[in-house]
């Protein structure tokens, strides 16, 4: 998958106005899910992504203070994160994740995609991956909150 089909999908699955929402949104996913796994596997998602893309994982992973297991973080600190990343509410950027992983899926082998899902807790790992319906495929399961409560 290109960068501009990456995008657009993004863009059409959060229902976004404009190709720059996609853009903020896809950043602040990937930076934020860059973070929170370790620096090894955002390397390996990154390079089976649109280069200008996977250069949201790299920049975090590869960052001097960044631990190499990942951090540790709740459903709502994940959501949040990318709320601030993004400009956005916590609703709207967790929809708008939702739907970033949900073509990252689609752009990447899927062994690649459930060790993601695998490096994350249960609860983070169900809501992120529950796609742009908010149904997660995966596991079976409906609608989850963003924030954990």
């Amino acid at each position: 998958m290109d960068h501009d089909t990456f995008i657009g999908q993004v863009q059409h699955r959060a229902h976004l106005d404009s190709r720059g929402a996609a853009e903020t949104a896809t950043r602040a996913t990937l930076e934020t899910l860059a973070e929170r796994v370790p620096a090894g596997l955002a390397d390996k998602l990154a390079a089976q992504l649109p280069r200008e893309i996977g250069e949201s994982l790299r920049r975090v992973a590869t960052a001097p203070d960044q631990p190499a297991t990942g951090v540790h973080m709740s459903n709502r600190e994940f959501f949040d994160r990318v709320a601030r990343r993004a400009g956005a509410n916590t609703a709207k950027a967790a929809h708008e994740a939702r739907c970033v992983m949900e073509v990252v899926s689609d752009a990447t082998q899927g062994t690649l995609t459930e060790k993601v899902r695998q490096s994350l807790d249960a609860e983070l790992a169900t809501s992120l991956f529950a796609g742009s319906t908010g149904h997660n495929a995966h596991t079976g399961e409906g609608r989850h909150r963003a924030t954990g409560a």
